[in-house]
């Protein structure tokens, strides 16, 4: 069953948008039939006080694969549009990153680049609005070319993972070295914002659950009094963030499992859009 989040939408006068402006029952909800769906919440309550576990390890489920990311969200009443003249509620962001006018406004061109991102890229469904999915998708090929545009990751001749809130992306590197590629993450949504500043991974446990919400946090790493690293089952591009934890693909927080040890350095830097 789907939570409906909260993001709502008003017409302009010119056809477009603005996002986060009240109008009645026209929520983000996912555009494709069943998609986003998750056994496990999508937003999985992250704990908020240090980790505490009943003796012995209780597994986790493991997933078949990972969540499809591939489905955007966006108002109800643009689902089946085959090319909107909403605004949505990334689009300056996405039109900077595709190279359009980045002024906020949805236009019959803008549509169309964006249509033509979203076919490329195989998101669901291509008719132009620029939702979480959209935008998370763009910044992830943006910094796969140009990793930290403002070098605001440190560089250490130690292991530092760097956490990008105002880009939601994540990677590992030593010294100049980058050992875990740059993957797509959520952050702490508002009122639950993901600490930023230095820490140090204190804690792992393989097949966590919380025990404040019983609910299962694979691969967690913690590096800030209740604040992990760890798998989801569900979208990461979703509308909301995380209550402060750092979430990741069940994939990528595997591999990330690996990469990491106790005591290795995390710097986390930015605020995630809309918190």
């Amino acid at each position: 069953m789907f939570v409906l989040l909260g993001v709502l939408l008003v017409p302009l006068a010119g056809g477009g948008a603005v996002a986060d402006a009240p109008e009645p029952g026209d929520v983000l909800v996912p555009g494709v039939a069943g998609g986003g769906r998750a056994e496990y919440p999508m937003d999985t309550p992250d704990q908020v006080l240090p980790p505490l576990h009943p003796e012995g390890d209780v597994p986790v489920p493991t997933p078949e694969e990972d969540a499809d990311e591939s489905v955007e969200y966006m108002p109800r009443s643009v689902v089946g549009a085959s090319c909107t003249a909403t605004t949505g509620t990334h689009q300056r962001r996405v039109e900077r990153l595709l190279g359009l006018r980045a002024d906020g406004r949805q236009s019959a061109a803008d549509c169309r680049a964006i249509r033509a991102f979203q076919v490329r890229e195989k998101i669901k469904p291509a008719n132009g609005y620029a939702g979480p999915v959209t935008w998370s998708r763009a910044e992830l090929l943006a910094a796969r070319k140009n990793l930290d545009p403002g070098r605001r990751c440190p560089v250490k001749k130690y292991t530092v993972v760097c956490v990008d809130l105002d880009r939601q992306l994540m990677w590992v590197r030593k010294d100049k070295k980058v050992t875990f590629p740059v993957v797509t993450m959520r952050s702490g949504r508002k009122g639950y914002a993901t600490r930023t500043g230095w820490h140090s991974v204190y804690w792992r446990h393989k097949d966590h659950w919380s025990t404040i919400y019983n609910t299962p946090m694979p691969y967690s790493q913690f590096f800030s009094g209740g604040q992990a690293f760890h798998a989801v089952y569900g979208q990461l591009a979703t509308p909301t963030g995380s209550r402060g934890c750092v979430n990741l693909s069940y994939g990528h927080a595997r591999k990330l499992w690996d990469v990491l040890r106790k005591g290795d350095r995390v710097y986390i830097w930015g605020k995630r859009p809309g918190s």
